[in-house]
């Protein structure tokens, strides 16, 4: 477990990033291995949508570790898990249901549940360091969710710093300003002492990314949705009497 996790620490390069199209299950987790990617990262949304429950925390913690643990029995590579905010557990037994499991690393955001509100600075930092306490192994990826809360009162760019700062300090290896534009990703990386995660939304792409100097790159739910289209799409057809296989599948 300790060489996992420091394969996957020593995988987060800025300009030369791990590049993760994220999973949801076992099937899912072999092709991208097979692929020849790294590592494997989960994709919360995904995962909780597979299983029949809404994203942000509406599907039962027991059900997402569960996912989870065959994800990473399929895989031979290092796995780090999209924990959500947490679930509500307290910091050692998170990191013991992840350490069970067999992940290497995980996602917590800064987004309270119910509601979807920013949480406290503070008292992130706070829950970050009792992470790193219990898991000092563990490659803790700090979600900051400022570009997903429309609020007056700060800046997104100037509110992801402060906060990655803090989680970073906190003992996070990595800050993740979730859905941050491009033209904000450089100035994070930049300011941000330490490595930071992007999403590669549509618009750019990851030789623009990497060359901003971000240390990871993710793709949150978007293969799930890929993979459903192409169901969707063979379905449609067969139903019309059509090719299905003509659409590619």
């Amino acid at each position: 477990m300790n060489d996992l996790a420091a394969r996957l620490r020593d995988l987060h390069r800025p300009g030369d990033p791990l590049i993760l199209p994220n999973v949801w299950d076992a099937a899912s987790a072999g092709v991208v291995e097979e692929a020849g990617y790294p590592a494997i990262a989960t994709a919360s949304a995904a995962i909780s949508a597979m299983l029949g429950y809404p994203d942000q925390e509406g599907a039962p913690a027991e059900e997402m570790f569960a996912a989870a643990g065959r994800v990473v029995r399929a895989v031979r590579v290092p796995v780090t898990v999209d924990a959500e905010a947490g679930y509500g557990l307290p910091p050692g037994e998170l990191v013991e249901r992840l350490t069970a499991i067999g992940a290497v690393g995980c996602n917590l955001e800064d987004t309270v549940h119910p509601g979807g509100s920013l949480a406290d600075v503070d008292a992130q930092a706070e829950f970050l360091a009792a992470v790193r306490a219990a898991g000092p192994d563990l490659v803790i990826n700090a979600r900051a969710d400022t570009f997903m809360v429309a609020d007056p009162d700060f800046d997104p760019v100037d509110e992801a710093i402060a906060r990655g700062r803090r989680y970073l300090e906190a003992g996070a290896d990595c800050v993740y300003p979730i859905l941050a534009p491009a033209d904000a990703v450089g100035t994070l990386a930049k300011e941000l002492p330490g490595p930071v995660n992007a999403n590669c939304l549509p618009g750019t792409d990851v030789a623009r990314l990497a060359s901003l100097g971000v240390a990871r790159i993710s793709f949150g739910p978007t293969p799930y949705r890929v993979a459903l289209a192409a169901l969707k799409d063979f379905a449609t057809r067969l139903k019309a009497g059509e090719d299905p296989y003509a659409g590619g599948a």
